[in-house]
């Protein structure tokens, strides 16, 4: 991210995942923006080594925030509140109310399961093809940044480029 001068918006925390990409990006010279509930923040939980941070009430205001500042959302392998916030995201594309890139990171196929579910919603007709193909799924970081920019976009019946 850094070397493709891209800023990263995340949840501050400071463990994990997140705190490990974190790290790695202000390592290499880039910029790391962190929201994070207050309630989180005071258990000690935020990153205070990062470029910049927001305190917020609540999560649905840190979940707005962050939609706010990003120009793409990427999933990393993680939990529910990864999952929550995934879906959440893409449930916005879908209904229209954000036009911004999104992706899977599928390190050593973590999410092989859920794709294959993904692949049965449209098989079974809970889902469309057109929202399925809202997700831009990738291996490695490399490859899933370049296909995010170069992924189209569905708005009102036509494909944009972000």
């Amino acid at each position: 991210m850094a070397e493709s001068n891209l800023q990263l918006v995340y949840g501050a925390g400071n463990v994990g995942l997140m705190g490990i990409l974190a790290d790695s990006v202000l390592s290499a010279g880039g910029s790391v923006v962190g929201v994070i509930p207050r309630f989180l923040g005071d258990k000690e939980l935020a990153h205070r080594g990062i470029t910049e941070i927001h305190e917020v009430e609540t999560m649905h205001e840190r979940k707005s925030l962050m939609m706010q500042r990003s120009d793409a959302f990427v999933a990393l392998p993680g939990g529910i509140g990864t999952l929550e916030e995934f879906f959440e995201v893409w449930t916005w594309a879908q209904l229209g109310l954000i036009q911004k890139p999104i992706g899977l990171l599928n390190v050593e196929n973590f999410f092989d399961s859920l794709l294959e579910f993904i692949a049965t919603l449209v098989e079974q007709r809970f889902m469309k093809p057109v929202h399925r193909d809202l997700l831009v799924v990738a291996t490695s970081p490399a490859e899933l940044l370049e296909q995010l920019w170069k992924r189209e976009i569905p708005v009102e019946g036509k494909w944009l480029r972000p």
